[in-house]
């Protein structure tokens, strides 16, 4: 057999793998997206463009999307790098493990009961009624866009947590030396060494905090309260409440191609970013 021959064959099953679970479903979305709502629901084919007229009738799913997930995507950085850098530079090995398995923990649970836990402590009976006794009335949170942004980056840490500490821990602590060796300040070490050779975590936990928060729907279900929903809620009202397939596959392949072009422009962002970190680094 060929080197080629060798190399499809490898391939095959991945391949297979990625037409029947990935492309297809896809292409069936798409071919649906054109078509029309049954009497009773569901779909019938048809060749239309009136779903995708329709889809301004659910920009508050999409303005709510579009707002929250970047937010959150950078509101969940913010917090993960310094816990990451603590855990991969300053932390003693001794007590490295357990640290990681304390960040870990919070999955060995469902993430429906988590965001339950939030609705006791966002709730009436918790921080409101917490602030009311120090004299701040009037505060309501759960049900809130504030509700949903605190349950997607309590949900979603861990995933930004790790890419970023394998990146810092991979780091070659002889740099940070040889850097304050040289009379550089924490600062200027940090920002012209550690950040830079991070920037490949930073760049996959946002990716993958990004994308699943497009097509999140049980945190703004639940912390929500109907209120605040996202693009991931909609999807569920219109194939199981009123089972409008064609409206719904609409929705869904505007909210693929919305990732595609955000996720390719963060993504020329990133490798022109590191291009000009090597050409520094170069200089």
């Amino acid at each position: 057999m060929t080197e080629r021959g060798r190399k499809a064959l490898l391939l095959a099953p991945a391949g297979i793998w990625l037409l029947v679970m990935l492309a297809l479903p896809l292409l069936v979305v798409f071919v649906f997206s054109f078509g029309e709502r049954g009497a009773a629901g569901g779909y019938v084919p048809a060749f239309t463009l009136e779903q995708y007229a329709n889809l301004p009738a659910r920009w508050t799913a999409f303005k709510n999307t579009l707002i929250l997930a970047p937010l959150g995507t950078i509101a969940a950085l913010v917090i993960a790098y310094p816990l990451a850098y603590f855990l991969a530079v300053r932390c003693s090995p001794k007590w490295r493990t357990s640290l990681l398995i304390l960040v870990i923990v919070p999955f060995w649970t469902s993430i429906l009961i988590r965001s339950y836990a939030w609705i006791f402590i966002l709730g009436g009976r918790g921080l409101p009624a917490l602030l009311e006794s120090i004299g701040i009335d009037d505060i309501r949170l759960i049900n809130t866009p504030f509700a949903v942004l605190v349950g997607i980056v309590y949900g979603y840490l861990p995933l930004m947590v790790f890419p970023i500490f394998v990146s810092l821990d991979k780091l070659d602590k002889r740099l940070l030396e040889a850097s304050a060796d040289l009379g550089s300040t924490p600062w200027r070490t940090f920002r012209q060494v550690t950040l830079p050779l991070s920037v490949p975590g930073i760049a996959t936990g946002c990716m993958l905090v990004f994308i699943l928060l497009m097509g999140e729907f049980l945190i703004p279900a639940i912390l929500g309260g109907g209120k605040v929903f996202f693009v991931g809620n909609a999807l569920v009202d219109l194939f199981l409440q009123s089972r409008n397939w064609a409206y719904g596959s609409a929705v869904a392949m505007t909210l693929v191609v919305v990732m595609l072009v955000t996720v390719s422009i963060y993504m020329k962002f990133i490798s022109r970013l590191g291009g000009q970190r090597q050409d520094v680094s170069l200089m």
